[in-house]
């Protein structure tokens, strides 16, 4: 099989390397998929980099979170049937190969078979693209752990999130509409707030041109929100924890203020002492890595078929994936890092079935 493999520590496009593999033979309680579809997340790239919250041993395949494909066997003494959700040799399914922090690393995505345990597979209907289940185990998931266990808004609750125009604050915002919790969202550029409205978002904060503190005691009230989701960091998530009302708390889920990871000021919330301290604010992180290895397996399934309900059901919509076949991986990964690209790049591996999921 092809798998695409980086050989040391360093720059995606110079380390790695398409390889030809063994195909993987699945062990008891696991199940070998044939890879039909999976994403370039940047966490994939940061990975690489070695600038990630783990680090697998090298040499390793990349992709290290999500892919949709087909069970094509399964290991000795492995239930599959009607008694284990349906799973069976054939069936369409999401892999969840986001590696369990604590826990051992898993297979890479970015090959065509992986073996993975069957309790991470979850079955996707036929009317759900390769595009949109591929891309299920990520982003969606983090917006609905955010906003509904994480955080727990409550209908007519106000949440304040930066990165606004991100997949996952696009998402919080569609989930949002549909519970009944008003947001606050903030953006970069002024030609973002348009379109955040017409998404559903409620009230946006232009950074750009607009005091983030003095807007969000403007919209809701002068003690500030309750509720709120960074996924800036640097000083901007400092003023998200300004902004807080007293015993609020914000959760911090990524630092898009720098993509490479390298900057210290960026990668550093700058609070204020007394702020904290006097009135109880809280600032927290959520790594979704970490969740995994803390969820069991059950939980971690009835969070994803939450999900899977969500996007069947078009409340939320996962926008369509750029193919690129394993050869052109360079190509891939400059537009993965390419500024404002719209879309997520997706890894493609045909199979001659399913013509209408390609």
């Amino acid at each position: 099989m092809r798998a695409l493999v980086a050989g040391m520590v360093g720059e995606p496009a110079d380390v790695l390397r398409l390889e030809s593999r063994p195909v993987p033979t699945p062990e008891a309680g696991q199940a070998l998929i044939r890879v039909k579809a999976t994403p370039i997340h940047a966490s994939d790239l940061h990975v690489l980099r070695g600038r990630y919250g783990f680090s697998p041993e090298f040499p390793t395949v990349g992709g290290h979170m999500e892919c949709v494909g087909r069970i094509e066997a399964v290991g000795p003494d492995t239930a599959v049937g009607p008694d284990t959700e349906g799973l069976k040799v054939g069936e369409r399914v999401v892999a969840v190969a986001v590696p369990a922090i604590p826990g051992p690393p898993v297979a890479g995505t970015w090959q065509e078979y992986l073996v993975a345990d069957t309790r991470r597979l979850l079955p996707i209907p036929d009317e759900l693209s390769d595009s949109s289940a591929c891309q299920l185990a990520v982003n969606p998931l983090t917006a609905l752990l955010l906003v509904t266990r994480e955080l727990d808004v409550q209908p007519g609750e106000w949440l304040l999130q930066t990165a606004a125009g991100s997949t996952v604050g696009r998402l919080v915002i569609q989930l949002a509409r549909h519970l009944g919790i008003r947001t606050i969202n903030v953006v970069r550029r002024r030609a973002a707030v348009e379109e955040i409205k017409e998404l559903g978002g409620d009230e946006v904060i232009c950074t750009e041109d607009e005091d983030l503190v003095q807007r969000v005691a403007e919209i809701a009230g002068p003690d500030g929100v309750s509720k709120a989701t960074d996924c800036v960091a640097g000083e901007v998530g400092a003023q998200v924890s300004r902004a807080l009302a007293p015993g609020g708390e914000v959760v911090v889920y990524g630092a898009l203020s720098t993509h490479r990871q390298t900057e210290p000021a960026a990668l550093t919330i700058p609070l204020q002492a007394r702020s904290v301290i006097y009135e109880a604010k809280a600032v927290r992180g959520f790594w979704l890595n970490r969740w995994f290895g803390t969820a069991s397996p059950a939980d971690a399934l009835s969070a994803l078929s939450e999900v899977r309900g969500l996007v069947a059901d078009d409340v939320l919509s996962i926008p369509q994936g750029q193919p690129f076949p394993l050869e052109r991986f360079t190509e891939a990964v400059a537009f993965a890092e390419a500024p404002a690209h719209g879309t997520k790049p997706l890894f493609v591996f045909e199979d001659g079935r399913d013509e209408d999921n390609r």
